[in-house]
């Protein structure tokens, strides 16, 4: 699930947060992960008890058509966020790669994004990617770690620190998409969904059901550290300068102060990294969706899944070939997962309530009483997501 949250998304919403306004919405993060935690929990169970997937029992006790609309808003996001993080990627690889070329002006974003894109098709098409994968993973932790440790060498004031987790929203700029996009992208909808969908296959049952607990516990309180010290990373190098991230580049010198010169390298290979074990899952996650609604196991190489993985894979040609500002469409795209993220919880709510669903293993009310608190925040996170985009696009 940490794997899941954070990526390229993850990184660069929560250095823009701690470019444009230090610590002070770290709120916003720390309520994101506790909800999440409980919502993971959550899930599992329902998961476990149903024996079926979420997608899956909101097409059967609830309706199909609202399934339908969860996982079309679902792939709204996904859709944007392939585009944003190609984008991404191919702005710091062109950044790296300044010294190397010729003309100084290092590989083209077109070019990069053509290669990074079929790279990952391809894995799709012949079903290698695992392994792939796990490498990845290992690449990103790096770069996770490296964000710890500059944080700890520009650690901002602890007053600071204390002041962020107290609720509050910055009166200057425009801070409602940025909130939008770290709530968005650690209480990402596409991730609840997919936690379902492993607990299946992971086998658990009901004697498991400490262990799931445990795990989302585990996975959220380590979500919480690595993204606040992204946040605190920034603000002690971006947010002193002024500096609010409004292209990929910048947010490099997030890590100048472990790195050094070797900072460009580190984050370049890091994000290059995130990309890529971030769009591969964002690439199949339609045919993943389609095999829950339907309750099948169609499998991934069929013909029809493999065009309709190659047409969501050259989305990602977007920005590239058009042009355009990846970092705030990355933001955005996480802010509309708070949209739909309402809808979705009130459903698992009820389904925990259904007895055709649960039978005798309805939740306590101390955990409706949280989970009903999270549909709340989920609201009002939901109204500030919307507020974010009427200034985006009105601005």
């Amino acid at each position: 699930m940490i794997g899941y949250v954070i990526g390229t998304g993850s990184v660069t919403t929560m250095a823009v947060s701690g470019a444009r306004y230090g610590m002070s919405l770290t709120w916003a993060l720390l309520l994101s992960c506790i909800f999440t935690a409980f919502l993971l929990i959550a899930i599992s169970r329902l998961t476990i008890v149903s024996g079926h997937t979420l997608l899956n029992d909101i097409k059967t006790h609830v309706h199909p058509a609202l399934a339908v609309l969860i996982i079309i808003g679902l792939m709204i996001s996904v859709i944007s966020s392939i585009m944003g993080v190609t984008a991404i990627v191919a702005e710091v690889f062109q950044e790296w790669t300044k010294p190397i070329t010729n003309n100084n002006e290092g590989v083209a974003p077109v070019v990069t994004s053509i290669v990074l894109l079929g790279i990952l098709y391809g894995l799709f098409w012949n079903g290698r990617h695992k392994t792939f994968i796990n490498i990845l993973s290992l690449m990103v932790g790096l770069m996770a770690l490296c964000f710890v440790g500059t944080m700890f060498m520009v650690m901002p004031p602890s007053t600071e620190i204390l002041k962020g987790l107290i609720p509050s929203i910055p009166g200057a700029g425009s801070p409602y998409l940025v909130i939008g996009g770290m709530v968005g992208t650690t209480m990402a909808s596409v991730c609840l969904i997919s936690r379902s969908t492993l607990v299946k296959e992971q086998g658990w049952g009901m004697k498991d059901l400490k262990i799931e607990q445990r795990d989302s516990i585990i996975a959220m309180a380590l979500t919480f550290f690595i993204s606040a010290s992204i946040i605190a990373a920034a603000t002690g190098t971006l947010h002193v300068q002024g500096i609010h991230v409004d292209n990929a580049v910048e947010m490099l010198y997030t890590l100048k102060p472990l790195a050094g010169r070797f900072a460009v390298a580190v984050f370049a290979i890091g994000i290059l990294c995130a990309g890529f074990s971030s769009l591969f899952p964002n690439m199949v996650i339609f045919p993943w969706l389609l095999n829950d609604y339907r309750g099948e196991d169609k499998p991934m190489k069929s013909s029809f899944f493999r065009i309709l993985v190659l047409v969501i894979t050259l989305t990602g040609l977007t920005i590239p070939v058009f042009g355009g500002k990846p970092v705030m469409l990355m933001v955005a795209s996480q802010a509309v997962s708070p949209l739909i993220l309402p809808i979705l919880i009130g459903v698992i709510i009820y389904l925990l309530n259904h007895k055709k669903v649960v039978g005798e293993y309805r939740l306590g009310k101390f955990f409706q009483f949280i989970l009903y608190f999270t549909l709340v925040f989920s609201v009002i996170m939901g109204v500030i997501a919307f507020k974010g985009f009427i200034e985006l696009f009105t601005t």
